[in-house]
């Protein structure tokens, strides 16, 4: 662990992402080296095929990314982020798996891998974070 000292205090600071948080995400665990964070899929992150709205899976990847990268001394914004979507979710639970590609002084890079409860990649997410002052 970095700046947070248990899994309490990253999910408190967190509350404050309201997106994220009003949409059901949650933090499951926190690591130095990345993050688990899931949600359950509810019928509002529907599409009109039924799908899960691929902003859904993006928000959730994001969070993973957002918890990770902020879990050191420096606060850290995104730079860059891009998703590739593998297929479509089956099951109700999505789960987000961050892992730290690259620690360097004022940048960061993370991969996230998107999961629904089957344990299929639905989705790849990269990240690249930029360390504030």
């Amino acid at each position: 662990m970095g700046k947070f000292k248990d899994i309490e205090e990253a999910r408190e600071f967190f509350r404050g992402d309201l997106f994220a948080t009003r949409n059901g995400m949650v933090i499951d665990e926190i690591g130095d080296d990345g993050c688990v964070c899931s949600m359950e899929i509810r019928d509002d992150h529907r599409n009109a095929l039924g799908g899960v709205m691929g902003g859904v899976i993006f928000t959730l990847a994001d969070f993973a990314f957002a918890v990770s990268s902020n879990d050191g001394e420096k606060t850290t914004v995104a730079l860059e982020s891009k998703i590739n979507f593998l297929r479509g979710t089956e099951g109700r639970k999505l789960t987000a798996r961050s892992s730290c590609v690259k620690d360097g002084g004022k940048t960061s890079v993370y991969s996230i891998t998107v999961t629904d409860e089957k344990g299929r990649e639905i989705a790849l997410f990269t990240g690249t974070g930029y360390r504030l002052k």
